[in-house]
């Protein structure tokens, strides 16, 4: 059995709806005991917990802790940003979720590995497409979803990587997935959802149901389950 880490919550996106919406992304995985999910916080990863070789980091929270009381407070110092690029390197894989892109230095160890970070986003929600790339590593994907969302805007280094989603809303266009092997692991980044509708959007699910599997190297097994083609 695979194990997988979720970090998910911080100052402006609550744990609870993460987690409801991972949950739902992970039903045919937990279902048939091919993973394990344990929760944790940006504190244990700080403490050196990787050197427990999860499969899988998912993280969904910023790096500030406190951005509107103490915004130089910061959980990943460049020591971290090492611990967690040599975890990936050595056959780890990390997937970075919506705030897991935000606010971490963009000159260090962690971007440097994601190849992608977080912009900015407009001060008001709005209508949001997400289109699949065709021809991905992910396989053929279902067609375009759309919702309510915080359309993050994003700096990819798109020639070290591939994109498989495109954003687009009334403020413009973005990447907003992307996945590469880094070293002997894997990493994917996503930028999407904010907001409970987008969270259990079954476009949306679907999609993370496909980049979990390709950050495990379960495709081949959720084609033979006939879960996708």
């Amino acid at each position: 059995m695979k194990t997988i880490w979720a970090v998910v919550g911080d100052c402006y996106h609550e744990a609870e709806p993460a987690k409801k919406s991972l949950e739902q992304v992970l039903e045919p995985f937990l279902a048939n005991g091919q993973t394990g999910l344990l929760y944790k916080e940006v504190s244990d990863l700080a403490a050196g917990q990787l050197g427990q070789k999860p499969d899988l980091v998912i993280l969904f929270a910023e790096n500030r802790l406190e951005p509107q009381s103490d915004p130089e407070a910061a959980w990943m110092t460049e020591d971290i940003g090492r611990q967690i690029e040599a975890y990936v390197s050595d056959g780890g894989a990390w997937l970075a979720w919506h705030s897991g892109l935000a606010s971490y230095p963009e000159h260090g160890a962690y971007v440097n590995m994601l190849r992608g970070y977080f912009l900015s986003h407009p001060k008001e929600h709005s209508d949001v497409t997400y289109t699949p790339v065709g021809g991905s590593a992910l396989g053929e994907l279902d067609g375009t979803f759309r919702f309510k969302d915080e359309h993050y805007f994003v700096a990819c280094s798109e020639p070290e990587t591939e994109v498989f989603l495109r954003s687009s809303s009334r403020d413009g266009e973005s990447i907003a997935g992307w996945l590469h092997p880094y070293g002997e692991g894997r990493v994917a980044c996503v930028t999407p959802a904010h907001l409970p509708e987008g969270l259990l959007d079954e476009g949306f699910i679907r999609l993370m149901q496909r980049v979990i599997a390709w950050s495990l190297e379960l495709e081949p097994v959720m084609r033979r389950e006939g879960k996708w083609s």
